[in-house]
């Protein structure tokens, strides 16, 4: 998770990942930031993210980016 913080700090050094739930309704990240994040998270992680895994429920808040991360390190 601490990888994870690290690359959501470098898009948004002002945002309090630990407490924000909302990143995609509020618009805190956009669609280029999640362009840039999945980038680094396939690089980071070594993992595949698919198409159908790029939708807000997933992306919302950090907890929801470490959850997709761990299913798709499960498949």
């Amino acid at each position: 998770m601490e990888e994870l913080m690290e690359i959501l700090k470098s898009l948004h050094p002002d945002v309090d990942f630990d407490k924000e739930e909302h990143l995609i309704d509020d618009k805190i990240l956009d669609s280029m930031d999640i362009v840039r994040l999945v980038t680094e998270l396939t690089d980071k992680f070594d993992i595949k993210i698919k198409a159908k895994d790029i939708i807000p429920e997933n992306f919302n808040s950090a907890k929801a980016i470490g959850a997709l991360i761990d299913r798709i390190n499960e498949e």
